[in-house]
């Protein structure tokens, strides 16, 4: 069984800057949804209390953020692996959307035209990681995974074998845990923390 979530809010998505490889600290909204996500997955962990659940996050810090705030409530230590870490828009990361949308190639769908900013990470290698990551995730592994927006994508997308255009569109909320098992995936949405 694996959780999936996506970092909580940050100054970056506040002000509609893109992320990528940059990095900026959790909102106080951000912390809440870790905080609501944490207590979530405390009670979904509960449920299955004789196995042993691994805590794994990207080693951006937006991330690892997230991933302290569920590893304190849940009693776990939090491993870092770099296959997790978001999508690069190469020369677009950390430019605000004014600067970069009217930069992007129009010519392509929407969810295509990040991996063709220039310098941009390619959907292949991003695909490529999350699948190594996948393949070295065992059947019988308890794993709490908290990743980003693209990338929280493509993980769901490859898990339940949906075609790219239909995985790029998935949504990626910041306040929602995903069941992934089997090749099903299910949505917990969370209230953050008041």
């Amino acid at each position: 069984m694996l959780y999936l979530v996506r970092h909580g809010e940050t100054e970056f998505n506040l002000a509609r800057r893109a992320q990528g490889l940059k990095d900026s600290p959790l909102t106080a909204l951000g912390i809440r949804q870790a905080q609501a996500m944490a207590g979530l997955l405390a009670v979904l962990v509960a449920e299955e209390p004789s196995a042993p659940w691994r805590l794994v996050a990207s080693p951006l810090g937006r991330a690892v953020a997230t991933a302290e705030i569920i590893a304190a409530r849940l009693g776990l230590a939090v491993q870092l692996d770099a296959r997790l870490r978001e999508h690069s828009m190469g020369e677009f990361d950390g430019l605000h959307a004014d600067a970069f949308v009217p930069r992007l190639r129009h010519d392509l769908p929407h969810h295509e035209r990040a991996f063709h900013a220039p310098g941009a990470e390619s959907y292949e290698a991003l695909a490529g990681r999350i699948a190594a990551f996948l393949a070295d995730v065992a059947a019988d592994d308890r794993l709490i995974v908290v990743s980003h927006g693209a990338a929280g994508r493509i993980f769901r997308g490859l898990h339940a074998g949906l075609p790219r255009d239909e995985m790029l569109s998935l949504d990626i909320p910041q306040d929602a845990v995903f069941r992934l098992q089997n090749g099903q995936i299910d949505r917990l949405d969370c209230e953050p923390v008041e």
